[in-house]
């Protein structure tokens, strides 16, 4: 009888959502613009943002010209909110679990032909209880960051790119909700929501011969000039991808192969003296001056722990586990603090803690997790790189500022660079040092060379060891790992395998070192949240930079 029961409620349930007769769970804003009322189901595009209530049919785009400047908005028209539209499908569940286990589903389509599909992250969108209407930019130039702009990104990534080719397009995108309300649940999709099509016209921007020329290396003191041969069509090549922005935001390019400049290209204004900020590729620096510390005494080793260093029990959530994390735990981003890059909803996010003024007692107020384990998982920390830094500027004599530059620049001849800095003036060692582009070589090149420049130690070469060590694997990557505070991938070029240790920051800055290769490359880029930038760094060094100069 009982499983009787259970039957006709889900026989019920089906028939309600079949007949579209569940009724809604929230209540949505209500229709009275007469726009709205008309185009109920319809994705429209407007070249900027115009308000709802001066919105006009007139201002429908039919077709657009789309180039680098240009902005690109759509205004999505339901009849309900996507929180209704997701208890479609889940009857059963509550608002709050809805909300945050579905959200829109989009899907794009170019000439007919399906490309790309995205299932947004539920913390993305509008207000999903009430809005029945919202506005967003595809592409913009005004300085907006929506995450609208990231699904355009990682479409054109996602063949977008490649089928928008020069000449006139139809473009059609279409919104269902979709919802997977466990991680082993299986995904719903829903009814379409919402579809529209827009004509594109594609026109590839002029490339000069000089922006595609190879650029002269300039005699530099700290370099000999390579006479090394290599592809230059493959080089000219990667200018072409830059200069019609199929490449993006490049600013420079520099290789250095057997210790001899080989390469040296730059790109959007930037040129030898531009000091580029390369977020987080500071990181890097950061264990190199532990490294230096550790050698000389100032700190014990990296297996010394936090309590060494500051009385926790001054600091909130205190716990056995924080007395315990070794500098080791912050060189390889294993600790077990509550902290994580890449979760939004992390207590220890780095955004939670730019707007404070105490970055340290931010890092140290943190609770511990109670699943991680000090040296367990990798799960990126920015804010236990500002600790190693914090570590530093108390034990090395003069702070810092002032060893970080007699102990690494000034050894290497870097005298022109420029430090970020915390809300307690000591320099940010979790990012934005900015320096030439030739720095960052010296910076590469010193350890291919094992920590020597010009003849003289400058990193103990066991650090070198060590930092060119697979400490731990990166979580939910494929053959990719973390040494301390440096990455580690292979690049496959041809059939071959080559392994590089590399400093990786935001905009798809990169400075690699190749393991069996007499290689050292710097990128760097200006294209900072975007979803391209270190694919588009990969796609750099493995399909031009290599080709051209591997035999």
């Amino acid at each position: 009888m009982k499983r009787t029961s259970i039957f006709l409620v889900l026989f019920q349930l089906h028939y309600l959502i079949s007949t579209g007769q569940v009724k809604d769970i929230v209540q949505p804003d209500e229709i009275t613009n007469s726009v709205h009322k008309a185009n109920i189901g319809r994705i429209t595009f407007m070249p900027r943002n115009i308000p709802l209530e001066q919105y006009s049919e007139a201002d429908f785009l039919k077709t657009f010209k789309l180039t680098r400047e240009a902005t690109l908005n759509i205004r999505v028209f339901m009849n309900n909110s996507i929180t209704n539209y997701l208890h479609q499908l889940a009857p059963e569940l509550p608002a709050e679990v809805l909300v945050k286990s579905g959200n829109f589903q989009f899907s794009f389509y170019i000439d007919g032909k399906f490309i790309y599909k995205e299932n947004l992250h539920s913390g993305a969108g509008v207000n999903k209880n009430t809005a029945t209407t919202f506005r967003v930019p595809l592409t913009s130039i005004t300085g907006e960051d929506w995450w609208a702009m990231y699904v355009w990104d990682r479409f054109k990534m996602n063949g977008g790119e490649k089928a928008l080719t020069e000449g006139t397009h139809d473009l059609k995108i279409e919104i269902r909700p979709y919802l997977k309300p466990t991680e082993n649940s299986e995904i719903k999709v829903g009814d379409l929501i919402a579809e529209g099509q827009l004509q594109l016209i594609i026109k590839t921007p002029i490339v000069t011969a000089k922006q595609i020329a190879i650029q002269a290396v300039k005699p530099s003191a700290d370099w000999k000039i390579a006479t090394s041969t290599y592809d230059k069509e493959k080089i000219r090549e990667l200018n072409k991808a830059i200069a019609n922005y199929s490449l993006k935001e490049i600013t420079s390019i520099v290789v250095i192969k057997d210790g001899q400049l080989l390469i040296e290209e730059y790109f959007n204004g930037a040129n030898r003296n531009t000091l580029h900020d390369t977020r987080s590729a500071t990181k890097s620096f950061t264990s190199t001056l532990v490294g230096i510390a550790i050698k000389e005494g100032y700190i014990k080793s990296e297996a010394a722990m936090l309590n060494s260093f500051y009385d926790l029990r001054q600091f909130s959530n205190y716990a056995g586990k924080k007395d315990s994390v070794k500098i080791k735990d912050l060189l390889t981003m294993s600790s077990a603090f509550d902290g994580s890059d890449a979760n939004g909803s992390s207590p220890g996010n780095e955004e939670n803690m730019y707007p404070t003024d105490n970055w340290i007692k931010f890092a140290l107020d943190l609770p511990m997790d109670s699943i991680k384990k000090n040296g367990g998982k990798w799960d990126y920390f920015t804010a236990g790189v500002v600790l190693l830094g914090d570590i530093l500027d108390k034990a090395v004599p003069g702070g810092l500022e002032k060893y970080a530059d007699e102990k690494l620049l000034k050894p290497l001849n870097i005298l022109k660079y420029q430090w970020q800095y915390t809300p307690q003036k000591v320099v940010n060692t979790a990012g934005s040092l900015a320096m030439s582009s030739l720095d960052y070589a010296k910076f590469g090149q010193l350890y291919k060379n094992g920590g020597t420049w010009n003849g003289k130690q400058i990193i103990p070469s066991d650090w070198v060891d060590k930092t060119f060590t697979r400490q731990i694997q990166i979580t939910e990557r494929d053959n990719q790992f973390y040494g301390y505070l440096f990455w580690n991938k292979t690049v496959r070029v041809n059939g071959k395998d080559f392994e590089t240790f590399y400093c990786a920051g935001n905009g798809g800055n990169e400075i690699l070192m190749f393991k069996d290769l007499p290689l050292t490359i710097v990128i760097t880029s200006k294209a900072y949240n975007k979803p391209y930038a270190h694919p588009q760094a990969d796609k750099i060094v493995g399909e031009y930079l290599l080709p051209a100069i591997i035999k």
